[in-house]
């Protein structure tokens, strides 16, 4: 299971770090990563994390503002986002590969996670 939090209302040019608890499964050991959606939009991949070469791959539209850490002690993972605009409004989810998949992340750094949790919501408004 996959706990998201830390969300909230924000204003253009902040910052929040966003908490994903994992239970069940070891994040060490698999592709993990963070993606949002916006209102009447796709999911867009924001941030993945390969477990086969243990690269970290961010999407260019946060790139420079968004990084990702983990603690593997609490086998939780952060999303820390800074310099928010109002277009990376949208919920955001933490998601896991089954273990078992070894790979790169994909070109659009959506992998076909099959943990998710509920997402928690980031609004960007002045």
């Amino acid at each position: 299971e996959l706990v998201e939090s830390g969300g909230g209302l924000v204003q253009p040019g902040g910052s929040v770090t966003l908490t994903c608890v994992a239970s069940g499964i070891i994040l060490d050991d698999l592709i993990v990563g963070w993606f949002r959606q916006a209102p009447g939009k796709g999911r867009e991949g924001v941030i993945c994390l390969s477990n086969s070469d243990r690269s970290t791959k961010v999407a260019g539209a946060v790139k420079g503002r968004f990084t990702v850490s983990k603690d593997s002690d609490k086998n939780t993972m952060y999303l820390h986002l800074n310099n928010l605009k109002p277009e990376d409004t949208g919920d955001y989810y933490c998601g896991a590969v089954a273990l078992g998949t070894v790979a790169p992340c994909p070109t659009n750094l959506l992998p076909s996670y099959d943990y998710w949790g509920q997402g928690t919501q980031v609004t960007v408004s002045s």
